[in-house]
Order: structure tokens, then C-alpha cells, then sequence
């Protein structure tokens, strides 16, 4: 009764998670990541800066509009002489000045460096967009990962458990052989020895899952409660054709697409510097209100003037010392290295893009293979299970086709997941990761 009594505990240990669980399935948890991932969120307020950058109010189009005001308050001692010869001392003599003024400021010509500064603000916030859909790409492909870990770890959580529950069904016969006089209580032990393995199995499996389902909530940035279930079914996108990826790499890769747009900006960069050898043009406005009251040395007692005044300004660096010209030099040098650079990622995207297709290939063999040898040993466990309670197979012979079926679960599960996230890598590194449903 003792053993059947361990038996009835172990039974509800294994269904306490039977009952109904929130199932998450791919598109949702992207979703969830797309609006709650940390990285995403911050990728975004960068772009947003750029977007800011890039507005006319940061343009230097726009003239600058400054007021000015101020006063003044003068208490001397005065002796002045006038041209008739009469002197006039003063002491403690006041007078006092006030003035207000707008001044308009506003460049005409500046050799176009803010002309090609404005397009470098504009790309360089296409350029933001690329690395925020890098950012995007990579966290979905992280969450991709960790979501397939996820159900990996399920699916070989539920093989342990239909282990757990053959072995259940064992030690109930090997309990039952015994009280009868038809068996010996060293299979009764064999049985409980391999149930209390199964066991151990499955609580570490369940640790696993809870763990990994952590892991996924950092990606999606939010904190889902762990009693949620994840879609284990399995697609292939079977009819992908070699060349037509390796062209959408060209053509769409992230990282091809941002050397590109560094290019051009490093362009409008060498195009802004040389601005630096023509004279600037600007002209000046100023609406002014002054006040004077003068001390009775002064001719005039008080004075008030207003009006506008304006004027062009010319200035021209003949020569700056080399500023400019090493400038140019430079820019033009890291235009060479962005063009280099180019070809260096082209080289590596090659190699990247041939070996993840040959490793998508390979797994999904291999998972092939899998699917067929665990029919193989789902059969030759049948067998054996059918001579075992005939009489026919010994319990290790039973217990060994027991975990050559559980191997060859783990195996096709791995390879599932494993030829599942190749495919994604061989998608993100051709461009189409976003593009493509789950």
C-alpha cells in the first residue's frame, strides 16, 4: 500500500499542470515585444532625436531674432569749461541712458555647407530607421530563439511526463506480479529506482520551463504570468529558392543598407567641408529705441532716438591655416573606408548567407531523419512493451526500449527547433525577417 500510496501522489504531481493554460502563441508575443521591448523603445526615442535633427528649425535656414535692452545710471562730479570761458562745477551731477533694440541676423550665402548639412540631417535619419530595424530584426529574432527554447523545452517536458506515467504503469505491475507470487521484489525495486529517475527528470524539466519562460518575458520587456502555454507546431517554408534570397540579401540586407546610407552622408560630409573655401554673405537688421538724460554739463539735456538700420556683411577666410583643406582630406579618406567596408561585408554576407543556407539544409535533413527514427522506436518500444507484460522481455530490456523512445523524442525535438531557427537566421540575413508571417 505504501508504493501505491507514492504512486497516487506522483500521478497528481505529473497532471497538477493538466488544467486549462493560456496558450501564447508567436504573433502575439512579437506583438507584445514590438510595444514593450526595452531595446525597441529606446531605438525609437533615438530616431525620434533624428527626426528632430532634421527639422527646418535645425536647419540654419532661419534667420536669428535677438532683443536687447538695457540701462544706465551715472552720478559725477563735473567741471566743464565752454569755449566762452565760463566754468561750471558740479557735484553730485546725474544722468542716466536706457535702450531697447531687435536685431535680425540672417545668412544669405554660406558657401551651401548648410545646404549639404540639411541632407546630411535628413539621411542621417534614414539612417536611424535602419538602426532601429536592426534593432527590431534582432529582437525578434532573439525572441524567435527563446520562444522556440521554450517550446522545445515543453515538448520534452510532456516526453518526460508520458515516461513518468509508463513507468507509473510498470511499478503497478511489477507491485501486482509480486503480491501475486509472479514476480520478485527486485523488479519491484528496479521499477521504483527508474520511476524515482523519471521523476527527478521531469521536476528538473519543469525548473527548465519556468526559467526559460522568464527569459522570454525579458524580451517581450513585460511580466507574463508563467502558466501560459506556447504554440509547439512547426512550419518549413519549403519552397524558398537559394537565389532569389541571396538577391533580397543584396538588395535588402540591414547592414549593406546602412554602409550604403553612410556613404552618402560621408558625401554631403566632404560636399559641407568644402563650403570652407567660399565667403559667407549676411545681412543685418536692428529696430533700436534710445534715451539719454544728460547732466546740465551737457549741451543737450535729453535724448531720445529710433529707428532701423541695416546692412550686408561679407567675410571670407582667405586662408584659415589648412582647417579646411585637411577637412576635406579626411572626409574624403573615411569615404574610402565606407566604400571598403562595403565590399568587406559584402564578402562576409556571402560566406554568412552560403553557410546558413548549407546549416538550414542540413538541419532540416536531420529533422527529417528524427521524425522517421522515432517511429522506429515508438514501434520497437510497442514491441517490447507487448513481450514485457507477456513475459517475453525482461524489465531492463523494457526500460531500455523506454529510453531509447524518450532519446529519440529529445533528438526530433532539437532538430525541429534547431532547423526552425536556422531558417530564420538564413530570413534576417537576406532582409525578410519582418516580411514573412508565423
Amino acid at each position: 500500500m505504501n508504493i501505491k500510496y507514492k504512486i497516487v501522489i506522483l500521478m497528481l504531481f505529473v497532471f497538477t499542470s493538466a488544467t486549462a493554460q493560456r496558450v501564447l502563441t508567436l504573433n502575439e508575443a512579437a506583438t507584445i515585444a514590438l510595444d514593450h521591448n526595452y531595446g525597441i523603445k529606446i531605438a525609437k526615442n533615438n530616431t525620434e532625436i533624428t527626426k528632430n535633427n532634421k527639422s527646418i528649425l535645425n536647419s540654419g535656414y532661419l534667420p536669428t531674432l535677438t532683443g536687447d535692452a538695457g540701462a544706465g545710471y551715472d552720478l559725477n562730479n563735473t567741471e566743464a569749461v565752454f569755449s566762452d570761458g565760463t566754468v561750471t562745477k558740479l557735484n553730485g551731477a546725474e544722468s542716466s541712458n536706457y535702450n531697447a533694440s531687435i536685431d535680425l541676423d540672417y545668412t544669405l550665402f554660406d558657401g551651401l555647407g548648410r545646404y549639404y548639412d540639411y541632407k546630411q540631417l535628413k539621411e542621417e535619419y534614414q539612417l536611424s530607421e535602419l538602426e532601429a530595424r536592426e534593432t527590431i530584426e534582432n529582437t525578434i529574432a532573439q525572441l524567435f530563439t527563446v520562444y522556440y527554447n521554450v517550446a522545445q523545452v515543453s515538448e520534452n517536458a510532456n516526453a518526460l511526463k508520458q515516461t513518468l506515467e509508463i513507468s507509473n504503469d510498470r511499478i503497478l505491475r511489477a507491485q501486482y506480479q509480486f503480491d501475486y507470487g509472479q514476480g520478485t521484489m527486485l523488479d519491484v525495486l528496479n521499477a521504483q529506482v527508474d520511476i524515482n529517475n523519471d521523476s527527478i527528470n521531469l521536476m528538473n524539466s519543469e525548473q527548465t520551463l519556468s526559467n526559460t519562460k522568464r527569459d522570454l518575458n525579458v524580451v517581450l520587456g513585460t511580466e507574463l504570468e508563467l502558466n501560459f502555454e506556447v504554440d509547439t507546431l512547426i512550419t518549413f517554408m519549403l519552397d524558398i529558392n537559394k537565389e532569389d534570397l541571396h538577391a533580397k540579401m543584396r538588395a535588402n540586407n540591414v547592414s549593406l543598407l546602412q554602409i550604403d546610407k553612410n556613404i552618402v552622408i560621408n558625401e554631403f560630409t566632404i560636399k559641407a567641408n568644402t563650403s570652407g573655401y567660399l565667403p559667407t554673405v549676411g545681412l543685418t537688421g536692428s529696430y533700436g529705441w534710445n534715451k539719454n538724460n544728460n547732466n546740465a554739463a551737457s549741451f543737450l539735456s535729453e535724448s531720445t532716438n529710433t529707428g532701423l538700420s541695416g546692412g550686408v556683411t561679407l567675410s571670407w577666410d582667405l586662408f584659415d591655416g589648412g582647417s579646411t583643406l585637411t577637412n576635406v582630406r579626411n572626409a574624403r579618406i573615411n569615404l574610402d573606408n565606407q566604400k571598403l567596408e562595403k565590399e568587406s561585408i559584402f564578402i562576409s554576407l556571402d560566406r554568412d548567407f552560403n553557410n546558413a543556407w548549407g546549416d538550414y539544409k542540413n538541419k532540416l535533413k536531420i529533422y527529417h531523419i528524427q521524425e522517421n527514427n522515432i517511429i522506429t522506436s515508438q514501434n520497437n518500444f510497442d514491441r517490447t512493451r507487448e513481450k514485457f507484460k507477456l513475459g517475453q522481455a525482461t524489465s531492463i530490456e523494457f526500460r531500455q526500449a523506454q529510453l531509447n523512445l524518450l532519446t529519440a523524442e529529445f533528438s526530433k525535438n532539437n532538430a525541429k527547433y534547431d532547423a526552425k531557427i536556422a531558417e530564420l537566421y538564413l530570413l534576417q540575413l537576406s532582409g525578410e525577417l519582418l516580411n514573412v508571417s508565423f
